[in-house]
């Protein structure tokens, strides 16, 4: 589920902002600019698909370091550990 810290994450991922609960009446826009309304209830549409590009870009540039590397997930993640 789709929450307004999510969706504040998505639309100012510098932060600068807190919210209470998920109306846009909960956020307190610290030291970010802050938004409409109109955008903080149309990010809850747009959200899932922003995370699924996100997700996708990070899996893409993962591969591509992997591959560069010449080791697998399994082979890099024994070096993390």
């Amino acid at each position: 589920m789709t929450t307004g810290a999510k969706v504040l994450q998505m639309l100012i991922p510098t932060g600068g902002w807190s919210i209470k609960g998920d109306d846009f009446e909960g956020i307190t826009f610290i030291e970010a600019t802050p938004i409409t309304k109109k955008q903080f209830t149309d990010g809850f549409a747009k959200y899932d698909d922003w995370k699924l590009k996100e997700e996708t870009t990070k899996a893409t540039a993962k591969s591509v370091l992997l591959e560069k590397l010449g080791i697998t997930a399994e082979e890099a993640a024994l070096l993390l550990s």
